[in-house]
């Protein structure tokens, strides 16, 4: 598949925030309450957010930085924490592995690392099962300290073409 990534901008980012996952999923999902706050974020470039694009149409999105780090966890700066997301109903149809490995490259491109990290709620099977294929590693769990849900940090020390 051709996947552009490009700088999350204004129309992008309102799509992004009106999508809806079903449970327990939904906590991707922006509140109506919070996506105004939550566009401005996105859009920040300082914030690294980038649209995923196939055949000129938001498809995912990708982020590099602090952005992907929960709290909760342990961080420490040998690794780029990245995260990202796919559009709902695109979600579950074998895509994710592809548009992370093009991820991963980008981001390998622009921010000189071949070392990620990510942090995966610990119900969310799916993404973790594509990351570990991709070669991640688990590394800790923890517990989000404003709600208690799990998550696994998984790491990645070399950057190889998987799927």
């Amino acid at each position: 598949m051709k996947l552009s990534f490009e700088p999350m901008t204004q129309v992008y980012a309102q799509e992004l925030v009106s999508w809806q996952y079903e449970k327990p999923y939904d906590i991707y999902g922006y509140p109506e309450s919070e996506r105004k706050e939550a566009i401005t974020y996105l859009t920040d470039k300082r914030n690294q957010f980038f649209a995923v694009v196939s055949k000129n149409r938001l498809i995912g999105f990708r982020s590099f930085g602090k952005d992907g780090r929960v709290q909760g966890g342990t961080y420490d700066d040998s690794y780029l924490d990245t995260g990202g997301g796919l559009k709902p109903d695109l979600t579950g149809k074998g895509m994710g592995a592809e548009i992370i490995q093009k991820g991963l490259t980008f981001g390998s491109v622009l921010f000189s690392t071949e070392r990620f990290r990510v942090t995966i709620a610990a119900f969310n099977q799916r993404a973790l099962k594509v990351c570990q294929r991709l070669g991640f590693e688990k590394d800790h769990r923890f517990q989000r300290l404003n709600d208690d849900t799990e998550f696994i940090v998984l790491t990645l020390d070399k950057l190889t073409n998987r799927n």
